[in-house]
């Protein structure tokens, strides 16, 4: 049986817009096991960083319904003051802008140091600075003792990067949260730091959750895949469930949108019909995804999709994937 490390009960994340209360997080299940990376995916604007954070408990101006039960404790139960025991410790997260994540006045070392020293009130400057450094040779900077003293804004992207991991790591968290980690990073930056957070899943045994709209980066690092579309799970299993046998049209359309797809120079790139509707115009009834399908009718959608196993693991919301095929007459 599997070591549940991480789980969503019924988890609901609503803003305000005007003077009503948006859910872009809706209703979402799911679990992490310890040493597993799950990737959660889809296009901007589905509710990805907004699951992150409701996780974290880091909204401050939103309405947060369910539980986020971590190691049997409900971390939206949790007091202001358990909830700093926990991040940094318990939980840690890779922020997806790391310029922003880190303070432009204080020194690399400093920054590092301040969450270990949050978590370890008896530590010694020596002893702390001997960790960072530590630290700072893990996530792979070559001139720990020189970074230490630097600020972010001398720092490359990639660099910064590995910063940021190396103070979401500073206490061994069980929980590690990636927001998309390699957004606007060169490729060869990309697959050193993917290779860093596969590394720190296996020596610290952590349950890792992937967001990303990278579906290659999906098929390289992830055990489990969520399909996210417009705040709920539309689909979900294992990486190879859903790589090779995709089956909401959402999940489909989103592989067919890979350039690594196409296999003769003739072939245009997939482009999926429509956007992604803005949180209040979003449909609270129905499939989310009917309006982008138009060619599917509409009784070949359900009126209260849910999710359903369809294979051992393998779960698809909306019965519409049944009679889904690609407009243009080909997959």
């Amino acid at each position: 049986m599997a070591d549940v490390l991480l789980e969503l009960i019924n988890l609901k994340t609503k803003f305000r817009v005007k003077d009503e209360y948006f859910a872009a997080v809706d209703d979402v299940s799911l679990t992490v096991n310890k040493h597993e990376v799950l990737a959660v995916v889809g296009e901007s604007g589905c509710g990805k960083s907004a699951l992150a954070y409701s996780i974290m408990n880091l909204h401050t101006r939103a309405l947060v319904e369910g539980s986020v039960v971590l190691n049997g404790e409900d971390v939206n139960q949790a007091s202001p003051y358990r909830l700093t025991q926990l991040r940094g410790k318990t939980m840690g997260m890779i922020f997806q802008d790391s310029l922003s994540a880190l303070n432009p006045l204080i020194r690399i070392g400093d920054q590092i140091g301040e969450v270990i020293c949050l978590h370890d009130k008896k530590i010694s400057k020596r002893d702390m600075r001997v960790r960072v450094i530590n630290l700072l040779s893990k996530v792979g900077i070559h001139q720990p003792e020189t970074v230490y003293i630097q600020y972010p804004h001398q720092l490359s992207g990639g660099m910064r990067q590995r910063i940021v991991i190396a103070m979401a790591i500073a206490n061994s968290p069980e929980l590690l949260i990636a927001d998309e980690p390699t957004t606007a990073l060169d490729v060869t930056i990309q697959a050193q730091i993917l290779d860093l957070i596969r590394e720190l899943r296996d020596d610290l045994d952590a349950g890792v959750i992937l967001i990303t709209h990278d579906l290659g980066v999906v098929a390289e690092m992830a055990d489990r895949v969520a399909v996210m579309y417009a705040g709920q799970i539309i689909e979900i299993g294992s990486v190879y469930q859903v790589m090779e046998n995709p089956l909401h049209p959402y999940t489909r359309s989103l592989l067919k949108s890979m350039p690594s797809n196409i296999t003769n120079k003739d072939e245009e790139l997939h482009a999926i019909e429509g956007v992604v509707p803005s949180l209040p115009l979003i449909p609270r009834s129905g499939c989310r995804f009917k309006s982008r399908i138009p060619w599917v009718s509409d009784e070949m959608h359900e009126e209260n999709p849910t999710l359903k196993e369809v294979e051992s693991g393998h779960y698809v919301r909306c019965s519409c994937y049944k009679h889904f095929n690609f407009n243009e007459g080909s997959e």
